[in-house]
């Protein structure tokens, strides 16, 4: 308590130097309660000029760097007095630079605003430094208007510091809450097929222990005849083969879910409050597809679905990608899952009728602009096209189309998907192709 009496003294004695006239204490009033009333802040960015405006007849411009990791020099202008479109393209001039002190240029003043000293990771440069305030015409400033402008600067980096670093919670919440359903989709629920394994280890095992009995009684008592063990063998080699395909789908599951956990729960996601990218070269078809697609065959089989992979090449024709493995990984154990679910039988042109799936690749020259190819992955699964009006929507978080009746679902997985493509620089879509829809995206070759 003594720390903090000695700091409001200090704080009465500062202003009563400041001596600030009327206006000049109104405008910090009410800027400090503006702030705290408006909820956007791109509001916070056009109060910020608009003070000097009302209470001293000054012209201004804020420019800042938002909140990517822009350096000083690549500020653009955010809000000024004048109506303008410029917003966010007109460059900060080149007579702007950092400074302790207000300084003029021209018929200018220009102010450096600054955040709070702790937690400087908030500012996109270095020095702390959020942005610059210029004001004009400076003909009529005198020194006391300077500290007074000099002050009102700082209220600026402290609100625009306490709004970023709001923004920034609520991003990191947001982020959890994503990332919570992001596990829950792909990891907790697809582990439910866990419970099947198990049950058919059990079948086996309870097989094996009857023929273990059997041989025991025969090794003891001679009750079996040599037909009788030669049957018993068969069974045996029969059950430890199942055992064997049991124990195959289980590591491969493990391994995947391995890999989801490990990537989902990187540390760095947490720290940044988004998806981050651990990327590695990678032989898409061996390292990616065929892996997530060994873990859905079984059940494409069960389904009675047509599995069809010409379109992805073969062995030896590979396409080598700069992917994170687990995040991409995901986008096909995603869309494998979603043809799994929602393959219907149609009727081709011939009168067949026909259930499948089927996943490609293809080399797309100069998708992303002249001389920068993209290479598209597509998963088609056979059934009636997606509604025209629906088509917009079904990557929205939580929306699920009229078509999917009665099938489990969260309606995360498009969302998932798109922005793990994203977050690649890759784009992802939906178009609908005869006989079924194809969900694809494009990543950067």
């Amino acid at each position: 308590m003594d720390r903090i009496y000695e700091l409001v003294k200090g704080k009465r004695k500062d202003y009563r130097a400041y001596n600030f006239t009327q206006d000049q204490g109104d405008a910090l009033k009410s800027f400090f309660d503006l702030a705290q009333e408006l909820s956007e802040i791109e509001d916070l960015y056009r109060l910020c000029v608009v003070i000097p405006k009302v209470f001293l007849n000054l012209d201004a411009k804020l420019y800042l760097a938002g909140r990517s990791e822009q350096k000083c020099s690549n500020m653009v202008l955010y809000a000024k007095t004048e109506e303008s479109d410029e917003y966010r393209t007109a460059p900060m001039p080149e007579y702007i630079r950092p400074t302790d002190q207000p300084y003029r240029f021209k018929d200018s003043l220009i102010l450096t605003i600054r955040g709070k000293r702790f937690q400087a990771d908030l500012s996109p440069s270095t020095d702390n430094i959020l942005g610059f305030l210029e004001v004009y015409p400076n003909t009529g400033l005198n020194e006391a208007d300077e500290l007074f402008l000099g002050k009102y600067a700082n209220r600026i980096g402290y609100n625009l510091h306490n709004r970023y670093l709001l923004n920034k919670n609520v991003e990191h919440l947001k982020f959890i809450q994503s990332l919570v359903a992001d596990i829950e989709h792909n990891i907790i629920v697809p582990n439910m097929i866990f419970k099947l394994f198990l049950r058919r280890l059990k079948g086996k095992i309870a097989k094996n222990t009857e023929i273990e009995k059997l041989l025991v009684a025969y090794a003891i008592d001679k009750q079996c005849d040599t037909v009788c063990v030669e049957r018993l063998l068969e069974e045996l080699i029969e059950v430890n083969r199942g055992l064997t395909d049991e124990f195959q789908s289980i590591e491969r599951h493990y391994k995947s879910t391995t890999l989801f956990l490990e990537t989902l729960l990187r540390k760095s996601h947490f720290d940044k409050g988004h998806l981050t990218l651990r990327t590695k070269s990678c032989n898409m078809r061996r390292d990616v597809i065929i892996p997530q697609l060994e873990r859905f065959l079984e059940r494409f089989d069960e389904m009675a679905i047509e599995v069809d992979g010409s379109g992805c090449g073969q062995e030896g024709d590979e396409i080598i990608s700069v992917v994170d493995i687990g995040l991409i990984a995901q986008v096909f154990a995603n869309l494998f899952s979603n043809a799994l679910k929602y393959a219907s039988v149609v009727t081709t042109p011939d009168k067949v009728n026909v259930k499948f799936m089927k996943y490609g690749r293809d080399i797309i020259k100069d998708y992303f602009g002249a001389g920068k190819d993209g290479v598209k992955f597509s998963v088609l699964s056979s059934g009636p096209h997606i509604k025209p009006e629906e088509r917009d929507k079904i990557f929205e978080e939580g929306f699920r189309g009229s078509n999917v009746e009665q099938r489990p679902g969260t309606g995360h997985g498009l969302t998932f998907i798109k922005n793990a493509v994203e977050i690649h620089g890759g784009v992802f879509g939906y178009e609908p192709v005869d006989l079924g829809n194809n969900f694809y995206f494009v990543l950067p070759v």
